[in-house]
């Protein structure tokens, strides 16, 4: 019940938040995929460390919000999650992740929130790490000593397993779809400066 209930509550939240921040910011949630746009020129790297400050910090807030449960604000995490399995797990859910968002995003931005919802409550299904694919939401986890959290010294493993699924799905991409960099700009959604004009109004 434990994992049905995160399931839940994380893939409808993503839905919602993705909607909300999209037309904003692009709905730059995680590290792994700013990280990936960049690369491909939809987002220019001095904007990077402001988006991963931010993600980070974001993240940390979410595991604070704990206190409405009563329970400690923050927390070492003494759920272990390590070995070559939770590893694999961990760079087959980011690049399954990454795969989505690049093959939405190009031709059918407006199905992305509902796409990487629909991912990521599947993918803690099929995965033996129950789909962290967040290298914000890995760091902020290792601060909970929940079902959800991790250890912090298996930590730094997820993170790296993560970026590297990252950016073997940015190059199958960039493969597959040798225009990718002209569409990178709508990762995760698109975000161009008339419809940021709109919410400035």
């Amino acid at each position: 019940m434990r994992l049905l209930a995160n399931t839940l509550a994380t893939g409808a939240m993503l839905v919602t938040l993705i909607l909300t921040f999209g037309p904003i910011s692009g709905a730059h949630l995680n590290p792994a995929v700013t990280l990936a746009d960049a690369s491909q020129g939809g987002l220019a790297w001095r904007e990077v460390p402001g988006c991963l400050t931010a993600q980070i910090a974001g993240a940390f807030a979410g595991v604070a919000a704990h206190l409405m449960f009563g329970e400690a604000i923050f927390s070492a995490s003494r759920h272990v999650r390590s070995g070559g399995a939770q590893l694999f797990s961990e760079f087959v859910a980011t690049f399954g992740l990454l795969c989505v968002i690049w093959g939405c995003a190009r031709l059918r931005s407006s199905a992305v929130p509902f796409a990487v919802g629909a991912y990521i409550t599947g993918a803690y299904w099929f995965t033996a790490s129950t789909s962290f694919a967040n290298p914000a939401v890995t760091l902020a986890r290792s601060a909970s000593d929940t079902f959800a959290g991790i250890r912090p010294a298996d930590a730094p493993g997820f993170i790296v397993a993560q970026l590297a699924g990252a950016a073997a799905a940015t190059a199958l991409f960039r493969w597959l779809v040798p225009s990718l960099p002209k569409d990178a700009e709508a990762v995760v959604v698109s975000h161009s400066s008339e419809q940021k004009a709109v919410y400035e109004r």
